[in-house]
């Protein structure tokens, strides 16, 4: 029977850390006149709504301040905006953010209406204000292993791995679903961490192959989007099962992993939700932390 991972347990724990590191950096930096600053820019749909309401909530008791509130379009001023808002006005929004010295973290929330191209988006942030990681120099930088500001879901997965006390070198790791933000970052941190990984996507599932590659996982991450894609009886017994999934099934919360059957396969597993979200959110905090030092240290360089 698998043991919980809980990731409100260790939220708890990074959230005291970050209280601290803040503290560290007021010292190291006394001349700031400004607190670190968060936007966050959120699509009116459920998901982004509870995600925002979430990150609003938990900077403020950290000392980040969040303006998600001001958030507009050249149409309507809104909290959220619009399903149907254009490209034009994205890409107004994010060189306003971009050439604010009074922020420094941006943050984009996904799913992204149709017209707003993801690649696209994550290319117009300033990639020393790209709290995600999702810049092309970010990405690029993550590749070689040299990137201080990584996918917040997908360093939350490590997180909750690093929580089992599993040495990773040399387990079979397999990570369905190969999304920018989730599924593509945490197999190159699986494979920084010497796991010997596979990724799986929908074409493995097309080709028939996708439960011969669960049934070996010794770790196994899944980010398909898909509620109860992954039944129990495929996990290997005492696999780590990390579940990012988030689904709304007959109005209730549900993973991409079918939990009961597959807590009783594995030794440790994440549930959903109060498994990989609650993290997820440290994360964003942890490197908006990350981002206010390094934009810091390049305006004492400067002034120096």
């Amino acid at each position: 029977m698998g043991e919980l991972i809980k990731g409100k347990a260790i939220a708890e724990k990074m959230k005291v850390q970050l209280k601290s590191q803040l503290l560290d950096l007021k010292r190291e930096f006394p001349d700031a006149t400004e607190e670190p600053n968060l936007r966050i820019l959120s699509f009116d749909t459920p998901a982004s709504k509870v995600y925002q309401r979430a990150q609003v909530a938990i900077a403020e008791s950290l000392g980040i301040h969040t303006d998600a509130q001001e958030v507009s379009t050249t149409d309507s001023p809104s909290r959220w905006c619009p399903w149907d808002v254009t490209p034009e006005a994205i890409e107004a929004i994010i060189h306003e953010w971009n050439n604010n010295p009074k922020i420094h973290g941006i943050f984009v929330h996904q799913p992204l209406p149709p017209q707003i191209s993801p690649q696209w988006i994550s290319s117009l942030i300033d990639p020393n204000k790209d709290v995600e990681g999702i810049h092309p120099q970010n990405s690029a930088r993550r590749f070689f292993a040299k990137s201080r500001i990584g996918s917040c879901t997908a360093l939350a997965c490590m997180e909750l791995i690093k929580e089992t006390g599993i040495d990773l070198e040399g387990k079979e790791a397999v990570v369905i679903g190969h999304s920018e933000i989730v599924g593509r970052p945490v197999t190159m941190l699986l494979l920084d961490a010497l796991a010997t990984t596979t990724i799986c996507h929908v074409g493995t599932n097309k080709a028939g192959r996708l439960k011969e590659h669960v049934q070996r996982a010794e770790v196994l991450v899944v980010a398909a989007g898909k509620p109860k894609l992954i039944p129990g009886d495929w996990i290997k017994e005492g696999a780590v099962v990390i579940d990012v999934g988030i689904n709304v099934v007959d109005g209730k919360v549900v993973g991409d992993v079918d939990f009961e059957s597959a807590k009783a396969k594995s030794s440790w597993i994440s549930p959903v939700p109060g498994g990989v979200g609650p993290v997820t959110v440290m994360i964003v905090m942890r490197n908006t932390l990350e981002a206010y030092r390094q934009q810091l240290n390049n305006a004492k360089v400067q002034n120096s």
